[in-house]
């Protein structure tokens, strides 16, 4: 089992930043890859970034790429999100995840096998 807390979120005006963590327990955190998602109000979840375990590659969605930097340290258990440049169209529930599979850095939901319960993030206008 893998228990996943994200921490972070808030209120914070377009152009503005926050960092996102997520704290994970359970299995060895260093193991499997990481994921952000994140769900605006009446839409589906989208994918946001993803990092393998050893933390040498990335992706992201083309809607954060060169704003948002994911990141992790093992020795924490903890993934992180640096989120720049906000945009009122980033505000969501953000959640992070945990792929097991920890070769890959997958956008598919289905390939995530532990979630958070998600923070809160509003980028007022």
């Amino acid at each position: 089992q893998v228990q996943l807390v994200e921490s972070g979120g808030g209120l914070v005006q377009a152009g503005g930043s926050l960092r996102l963590s997520c704290a994970a327990s359970g299995r060895t955190f260093s193991r499997y890859a990481m994921g952000w998602f994140r769900q605006a109000p009446g839409k589906e979840r989208e994918f946001v970034a993803a990092i393998r375990w050893s933390a040498g590659h990335t992706y992201y969605a083309d809607s954060v790429k060169d704003r948002f930097t994911i990141s992790r340290d093992n020795a924490k258990n903890t993934v992180y999100l640096q989120m720049n440049s906000l945009k009122p169209e980033d505000t969501a529930v953000y959640y992070c995840a945990a792929d097991l599979t920890d070769w890959r850095t997958s956008t598919k939901q289905y390939e995530y096998d532990y979630w958070g319960q998600g923070t809160q993030v509003t980028v007022s206008s």
